[in-house]
C-alpha cells in the first residue's frame, strides 16, 4: 500500500492543474449512522495519514486540453471506500458534469463500500448509477481508469460503468476483494490484464501514457458530428471482376488489402475500444475504436476477414450504441466468411450476438455507412451494414451464402461452384444494379 498513488498524485499524472470542487455539508451523528464504535476515531487517524477528509477527490481539470470533471480515490481513506459522504460528492461531480456539459473521468482505487455505514454505504452505489444515467442521458462519455485495487461496487459501477475502462498495468481488478475469494482462486483472475482479455476492460495503459492516452479519448468523444462518414478509397484491384467466381477469388486473396489497412489510410489516429463487456472479445476479427478523420471524429467497426465470433459483435453493437449517443458517425467494414458457427459459437450466443447487432444498426440515429472490402458472408455481413448507405471496393462480393454452400445444398457438384456463384449475382456490379449498395468506391487520388 505505500507505493499506491494518493488521489492527488493520481490527477497530477493525468492533468496540470485542477480546482476543487465544492462538497455538499452533512450532518453525521457520533460514530456514523450506526453507531459503529471507533468509526469517528478511524476516520480521524485517516484524515491525519491522508490530509484528506473523505475517501474521493472531486476536480475539473484539463487533460491534454480537454476539461474535464475528475474524481480521484484515495485509498489510504479507509481503503477507498463509499459512504454517505462519499455518495455526496460523487452525485455532485457527476451533476457538475451534466450542468456544465463535461466528460467525466473516475480515477478509481477501492475497496467498496464501508461497512461501518451498513445498507446506507451499499446505497450509495444506487446513486452512483442513478447520477451516471443521468450523465449518459445528457450525451457525455464516461471514462474509467482502473487504479490498484479496484474491487466491489466501486469496480461495479464508476469502473465497469464506464463508456471506456482504461487501467493501470498490475492493478487488482475484480468484484470480490481479496480477503472475500474463494480459497484457492486464481489470483490471475482479478487483475487489469485479465479483464481486458475478459472483455471486461479496454485496454491496459502504462502510467507515463496516461495522460496523453486519456487526452485521446476525450478530443475524440467530444466531437458530434450530424454528417455521414465518407467511405475509405480502395486499397486493392482498381477492375471489376469479370465472373461471380473471380469476386470470390479476389475477395479471398490472401494478398488483398485488410481491415486495418483501411483505417491506417483512413484516420490520422485512431483508439480501441475493445471487449463485449459479458466475458468475452475477439480482437482478431472484429477492430473497433474511435478515430481521427480530417479533423472530425469518426468511430469504427471493421471485420478482418475471419470468420466474427460472437464477442465481436456484441462489441460492434456496443461501439454503435456509444456512437449513436455521443453523435458520433460510425463506419463500418465488412469482410467476413460469415459468423462463427462452431459449437462453442453456439454456447456463446452467436444467434442473440447477431440479432443485437441487427438491433443496434437499425436504431442508431447517428449516420452510418459501410464499405465492404473483402467477403460478405450472408448475415453475418449483413448485420454490420448500414442501411441505404454500403459501398463495396472492386475486390469484394456480398452473398446470401458462400458459393460452395449453395451448391452443396442444392445438391449440385463441385463443378457447379463457378455457374452458382453468376447466379447468385454477388459481384459489385452486380449488387450496384440489384441496388443492395449505393456504389463502387475507387482508388484515391494519390494512387492515379
Amino acid at each position: 500500500m505505500a507505493d499506491r498513488a494518493s488521489a492527488r498524485e493520481a490527477l497530477a499524472l493525468v492533468t496540470g492543474g485542477f480546482t476543487e470542487l465544492p462538497y455538499p455539508e452533512r450532518e453525521s451523528a457520533p460514530d456514523g449512522p450506526l453507531g459503529w464504535p471507533g468509526y469517528d476515531a478511524a476516520r480521524a487517524r485517516a484524515a491525519a495519514r491522508t490530509g484528506e477528509d473523505e475517501s474521493v477527490v472531486c476536480a475539473v481539470g484539463d487533460v491534454e486540453g480537454a476539461l474535464a470533471v475528475l474524481i480521484a480515490f484515495e485509498f489510504g481513506f479507509l481503503g477507498g471506500s463509499l459512504g454517505e459522504r462519499t455518495g455526496d460528492r460523487l452525485e455532485a461531480a457527476y451533476a457538475h458534469a451534466v450542468t456544465h456539459r463535461l466528460p467525466l473521468v473516475s480515477l478509481v482505487a477501492t475497496g467498496g463500500s464501508r461497512m461501518q455505514e451498513g445498507m446506507l454505504a451499499l446505497t450509495q452505489l444506487q446513486r452512483v448509477a442513478r447520477a451516471s444515467a443521468r450523465a449518459r442521458e445528457a450525451g457525455l462519455p464516461l471514462i474509467a481508469v482502473l487504479r490498484d485495487p479496484t474491487t466491489g461496487g466501486g469496480w461495479a459501477t464508476l469502473g465497469a460503468g464506464a463508456d471506456v475502462v482504461l487501467a493501470l498495468p498490475g492493478a487488482q481488478v475484480g468484484f470480490a476483494g481479496s480477503r472475500v475469494r474463494p480459497p484457492g482462486a486464481d489470483p490471475a483472475a482479478y487483475t487489469a490484464e485479465a479483464q481486458v482479455a475478459a472483455g471486461a476492460a479496454d485496454a491496459v495503459v502504462p502510467p507515463e501514457e496516461l495522460r496523453a492516452t486519456l487526452g485521446r479519448w476525450l478530443r475524440l468523444l467530444t466531437r458530434p458530428s450530424s454528417d455521414p462518414a465518407p467511405p475509405p478509397y480502395a486499397l486493392g484491384a482498381a477492375d471489376l471482376p469479370a465472373t461471380g467466381w473471380d469476386a470470390v477469388g479476389r475477395a479471398r486473396s490472401p494478398h488483398r488489402p485488410r481491415a486495418a489497412a483501411y483505417l491506417d489510410a483512413y484516420f490520422t489516429s485512431r483508439v480501441t475500444l475493445s471487449g463485449d463487456r459479458c466475458g468475452g472479445a475477439d480482437p482478431d476479427g472484429m477492430l473497433c475504436g474511435f478515430g481521427d478523420h480530417e479533423g472530425r471524429t469518426v468511430a469504427y467497426a471493421a471485420q478482418t476477414g475471419t470468420a466474427t465470433r460472437p464477442a465481436g459483435y456484441r462489441t460492434a453493437a456496443r461501439l454503435v450504441r456509444l456512437a449513436d449517443r455521443l453523435g458520433i458517425p460510425v463506419l463500418t467494414l465488412v469482410d467476413t466468411p460469415g459468423a462463427a458457427n462452431d459449437a462453442e459459437a453456439e454456447r456463446q450466443g452467436a444467434g442473440p450476438a447477431v440479432a443485437d447487432l441487427f438491433a443496434a444498426v437499425a436504431a442508431a440515429r447517428t449516420p452510418l455507412t459501410t464499405l465492404v472490402i473483402g467477403e460478405g458472408g450472408s448475415g453475418g455481413a449483413l448485420a454490420l451494414a448500414a442501411p441505404d448507405n454500403t459501398w463495396a471496393t472492386p475486390d469484394s462480393y456480398f452473398s446470401v451464402i458462400a458459393p460452395e454452400l449453395a451448391a452443396a445444398i442444392l445438391k449440385r457438384p463441385p463443378s457447379e461452384n463457378r455457374p452458382t456463384a453468376d447466379a447468385l449475382r454477388i459481384r459489385p456490379q452486380d449488387l450496384v444494379e440489384l441496388g443492395v449498395v449505393r456504389g463502387i468506391v475507387g482508388r484515391g487520388p494519390e494512387s492515379t
